[in-house]
């Protein structure tokens, strides 16, 4: 079976190469000093502190695992159209109910951050706005019933 591809962004791309960086040069050399000293208090069976570094010690390799596993099978995604949403895309919509108005940017699924406005194209309103154009409204299905939005920008 083949690998499903992490999808970046060249941002997302260079945030992760950052963090991983990160990881392997500060955090995980901050961590191995912190087991070390735990270490050297003594008893093993009754230090709460080697327990912790312990557990921040799987975190952390879980975490740097899990980036370079990202880093071998990525695809970068951009929108090459200003005409059309697409990955990539930042998008101007209009609730039709309510005239409110947000503004998202589609992005992969690992990149998503719904408080920097950045949802993953798997998420319900992605998947009703892809191909779509300015002015096209769109029915967007969610566990509340299905609402209507305007796209009023591609960016």
């Amino acid at each position: 079976m083949k690998e499903k591809k992490t999808l970046l962004t060249e941002e997302g791309l260079n945030d992760l190469k950052k963090e991983l960086d990160e990881l392997i040069n500060v955090k995980r050399p901050a961590n191995l000093k912190a087991i070390k000293e735990a270490r050297a208090l003594g008893d093993l069976s009754e230090n709460a502190d080697y327990d912790a570094a312990k557990n921040d010690q799987a975190e952390l390799e879980g975490r740097i695992k899990k980036i370079e596993k990202m880093l071998e099978n990525y695809e970068i995604i951009e929108n090459k159209s200003s005409d059309k949403v697409g990955l990539g895309s930042t998008v101007e919509i209009k609730y039709v109910d309510d005239d409110e108005t947000d503004e998202y940017k589609i992005v992969g699924s690992q990149e998503a951050d719904p408080f920097m406005s950045k949802i993953s194209n798997e998420s319900p309103i992605a998947k009703a706005l892809l191909n779509k154009k300015v002015g096209d409204i769109v029915d967007v299905e969610s566990p509340n019933g299905v609402y209507k939005i305007e796209i009023t920008g591609i960016k």
